[in-house]
């Protein structure tokens, strides 16, 4: 009997250098990521601290320089999570976009990680320009050997009208992608803000945009919420954090994970892992 391919994507906004025991959560991630061993992790919310010493090379095996990134530190997200797989004798190669400086003294941007294949290329652009007020946005993405898929990373603003910023950022990343988009599958991964519960706001502009809902094609899922009872608010939990495919593709399962259910809570965000027929 001929076995199935399946390919395995994680998405998580890691909230990382602002968790309590964030070291313990650290190691929670890295066990469940061991655990499963999506085939590409898209990491939001990735920081590390502007004052802190510059890593050391031997930390820095598998990365993909991207063009004018700032210099990476010790206790870079990425490269702690990149090391740690290492060290368990798994294969990691990833890149960090910085998008921007916290007034709490880090420099936080999005990551990408490929288990098993070594990344080819990187594409990163800003989708935020044109509203002063809002904060910098900007997108990661990557192709890694054997695939053409582009597999991107990212993290939006929430709607606040038809003119406001989150389509701003929406028409800008379908802009930059437009042709990547024609020729190869694209993936979009990340936490976009948009419960999709709400009409005409953000998620319906995604998937009217021919945008697939990953989730929503699951043969099996569970609830789908990734951020519980709106931070401690009395509203129920919803669902921001999505993978999006250009394609209607197979997709076998969606799952969130670290949810204090299969794996410890590592995050104020859970992750959402999705299994694909290919």
């Amino acid at each position: 009997m001929q076995r199935m391919n399946v390919m395995k994507l994680l998405t998580l906004n890691t909230h990382s250098l602002q968790e309590s025991d964030g070291q313990q959560k650290l190691n929670w991630l890295v066990e469940g990521i061991l655990r499963e061993k999506p085939d590409i992790l898209a990491l939001q919310e990735v920081r590390q601290t502007d004052q802190e010493t510059l890593i050391a090379p031997d930390m820095l095996e598998g990365q993909y320089p991207v063009p004018g990134c700032m210099p990476i530190r010790k206790d870079n997200f990425a490269a702690q999570v990149a090391w740690r797989l290492r060290q368990a004798g798994v294969a990691c190669y990833w890149a960090w976009l910085p998008v921007r400086r916290e007034k709490t003294g880090h420099e936080e941007g999005v990551a990408v990680l490929s288990l098993g294949s070594p990344i080819r290329c990187v594409d990163a652009f800003p989708i935020s320009n044109s509203h002063p007020q809002q904060n910098p946005q900007a997108v990661l993405g990557v192709q890694v050997e054997g695939r053409e898929d582009w597999f991107y990373c990212l993290q939006m603003d929430s709607w606040d009208g038809e003119t406001g910023v989150f389509l701003d950022q929406w028409k800008k990343l379908n802009c930059c992608i437009a042709g990547k988009r024609m020729y190869s599958p694209v993936w979009l991964m990340g936490d976009f803000a948009a419960p999709d519960d709400r009409p005409e706001e953000s998620y319906d502009h995604i998937a009217a945009s021919g945008w697939q809902d990953t989730y929503r094609l699951a043969r099996q899922k569970d609830c789908g919420i990734t951020v519980p009872e709106a931070w401690g608010k009395t509203m129920a939990g919803f669902r921001i954090d999505y993978i999006w495919c250009s394609r209607k593709v197979t997709v076998l399962s969606a799952t969130t994970m670290f949810d204090g259910i299969t794996e410890p809570v590592v995050s104020n965000h859970y992750g959402v892992l999705i299994e694909i027929k290919e």
